[in-house]
């Protein structure tokens, strides 16, 4: 260890010696909470000093954000939650020991309980923030996932870091050490807080429960606060220095539980022959993928030529199914779409990909294939340089913005877009709504909204990309009184909610086709799932059949007849737009096919179906494959008794192993320009 780092580790430890002993006597009062009292004090110290550390250090690219005083506050915020989780246990053992240990052996056992968990966490919380700065040199955020699975590999790992690292890692793991030591005595020497009666335990304890509850929770809204909620910037570095690096590792190891299973649950397949039954495509087969790395990039020719390249909005309907739309065989409560049908590009059998709306924000929006893993919207190696089209967009000079009536950091939304392209996000905190339901702004607050945006677009000289995505077609299906005649009695049905929806879509149309920028504007309506996908067969098929329309610009209409996946839309619109570029979909362009037939990806649990004009090939975890005869007019799925023919199950099997693959290798992505 160097002069000068001995000099900075004596000066830390006397100044947390002082400090601790000036709290210790400050927090005399708190009697059986008074060390984890100094464990929050001296917690929220550590994760400041280096928080503001790193911001010191990446101040260009923070100062760039121009909110640091909204990166302090929160990190705050954020160092809270965390210390909550750290509180939590040895509070919940309060009424069971603290009331005993009153006597002096029992009272020692129950403060040295304390202290050795004080200690090991500012231990934890010392450790990862010293790992931090190298980590963010190496990938550009705090530690995440990745400093998880490379625990997996210790002997590679250590001899990584000792032959390339050897100062840092000596000098961190010093530091480490000493600070544990310094905390470990400083908590143990403090003055002991005056014993309190049992009954006063008892009647403080729920309070203070109370409170740790809060503070973990962190909000009022809907849903507890998360990683997400502090994704405040289009800078995923700057993103994770809100945070702190130790819930940073907490939430990669939650996420990463859940991911186990993927894939290979249907079986195996070589890495060759998956790439080669995807790229056989119809639609595929005449490009070129010319790297090695990249297996699925590759460069789609618009096949529309424009001078300047036409504007898009996606408008993604909260559980808008064919379930309530009468000519795709559904109930006659959007009569507006109804209308607007004809005058764009209709899909009659256009299919989402699972049941959840990430499933169908992957798809649209990452023209990504599905998997029984979790969306990728949701796991950590697709929270930066994943391929979506406003990342795709992004470089080619459009402006692109997410707007929603809800909360952004719902399902990782937040981190997950501005990690990969949008570089605005609008949601309930950015409105005044007329009226809120428990998912946020009604969709009428949420596309005034949206159409007060779109005009401030407008007047920049750089063509745009805006995802709006709806709420108010959701449980517990709140919506404004006196817009539409109710379809049915109560209110609140998802009836009555879709029928509003729909109201406000058409209402948002007329209003926009007002405006200049109509005739320049692709829009895409589109829902991302069903209501609810349900029914006795292995795979409810016809719970996944969905409206899909697109409009404006100069789109004139048509029916696209062969079946489709929400895959299949990225591809489209780019071509739509004008946008020549490379991106790794795997999906159609129908501007310049739309007759041949297609094929439908559907996820539903664990078991996987290709759909296409032959029939239903089903793939299970831990059993053979099945073939089913689909029935698109009545909805029935009839399973059949002889196996789906070997070619049929390779083809879906590629498709579903691809994605993983892709996911897993970090090879789902596009080139910088």
């Amino acid at each position: 260890m160097t002069k000068s780092a001995k000099a900075v580790t004596a000066a830390a430890g006397q100044v947390l010696t002082c400090g601790a002993a000036r709290l210790a006597q400050v927090t005399r009062w708190a009697g059986p909470y008074a060390t984890l009292l100094q464990m929050l004090v001296l917690g929220m110290l550590i994760l400041s000093l280096s928080r503001i550390g790193l911001i010191g250090w990446q101040w260009q690219r923070v100062a760039a954000t121009g909110i640091v005083g909204d990166i302090l506050v929160q990190g705050v915020r954020a160092d809270l939650i965390l210390l909550g989780y750290f509180l939590a246990l040895p509070l919940l053992l309060v009424p069971f020991f603290a009331p005993f240990s009153r006597g002096q052996g029992a009272a020692r056992a129950w403060r040295g309980v304390n202290v050795f968990w004080a200690t090991l966490a500012l231990i934890v919380l010392v450790f990862l923030e010293l790992a931090t700065p190298r980590f963010i040199l190496q990938y550009d955020v705090r530690p995440n996932r990745l400093f998880i699975e490379y625990l997996v590999y210790p002997r590679e790992v250590a001899a990584t870091l000792w032959n390339g690292y050897r100062t840092t890692v000596l000098l961190g793991f010093g530091l480490t050490i000493l600070l544990g030591v310094t905390f470990w005595r400083v908590l143990k020497s403090a003055p002991a807080a005056p014993a309190w009666s049992t009954r006063k335990i008892l009647l403080t304890w729920p309070l203070a429960v109370l409170i740790v509850a809060i503070q973990i929770r962190s909000t009022t809204d809907h849903r507890p606060a998360n990683p997400a909620l502090f994704a405040l910037t289009g800078d995923a570095m700057v993103n994770s220095v809100i945070i702190n690096s130790p819930w940073s590792v907490l939430d990669a190891l939650t996420s990463m539980r859940k991911e186990a299973r993927s894939s290979e649950i249907y079986g195996e397949m070589p890495r060759e022959q998956v790439l080669a039954q995807v790229r056989a495509a119809p639609w595929l087969k005449d490009y070129q993928f010319r790297s090695p790395e990249l297996p699925t990039l590759h460069r789609q020719q618009a096949a529309i030529a424009r001078e300047r390249p036409k504007n898009l909005v996606i408008v993604l309907e909260e559980s808008l199914g064919a379930t309530f739309v009468k000519s795709l065989g559904g109930l006659a409560v959007t009569p507006e779409l109804e209308k607007l049908k004809g005058e764009g590009w209709w899909f009659e059998q256009l299919y989402a990909t699972g049941t959840r709306s990430v499933r169908g924000i992957e798809a649209v929006i990452a023209g990504y294939a599905p998997t029984p893993a979790r969306s990728v919207v949701k796991l950590s190696l697709a929270q930066q340089n994943f391929y979506t089209l406003a990342l795709g967009l992004g470089q080619q000079g459009y402006h692109t913005e997410f707007v929603y009536g809800g909360e952004a950091h719902f399902d990782n939304m937040r981190q997950f877009f501005t990690g990969n392209g949008f570089q605005k996000v609008t949601d309930r905190s950015d409105m005044k709504p007329k009226f809120e339901g428990s998912w946020g702004a009604s969709d009428e607050d949420l596309f005034d909204k949206s159409l007060e945006r779109l005009k401030t677009l407008h007047a920049g000289n750089k063509p745009f990309f805006t995802l709006i995505f709806s709420s108010s077609n959701h449980e517990p299906f709140e919506f404004p009184d006196g817009k539409i005649a109710l379809h049915e009695q109560p209110k609140q049905t998802v009836n009555n909610a879709v029928k509003y929806a729909d109201f406000a879509l058409g209402k948002f149309i007329r209003a926009a086709k007002q405006e200049a920028y109509w005739k320049d504007t692709v829009f895409l309506i589109v829902a991302d799932h069903d209501n609810r996908v349900y029914g006795d067969s292995l795979v409810p098929i016809h719970k996944f059949h969905i409206p899909g329309l697109i409009l404006g610009a100069d789109i004139q209409p048509k029916t696209i007849k062969p079946i489709a996946s929400q895959i299949d839309l990225g591809p489209t619109l780019l071509s739509l737009l004008g946008v020549s570029s490379e991106h790794p979909m795997i999906g159609r362009d129908f501007v310049r096919d739309s007759t041949t037939p297609g094929r439908a990806l559907l996820q539903f649990d664990n078991n996987f179906t290709w759909l296409d004009d032959t029939g239903a090939t089903i793939l299970q975890p831990d059993h053979g494959p099945l073939a089913g005869k689909y029935d698109a007019a009545s909805g029935r799925l009839e399973l059949l008794s002889t196996p789906p023919d070997k070619a049929q199950v390779e083809r879906a099997m590629a498709h579903v192993m691809l994605p993983s693959m892709l996911y897993r290798e970090q090879r789902y992505r596009i080139t910088k320009p």
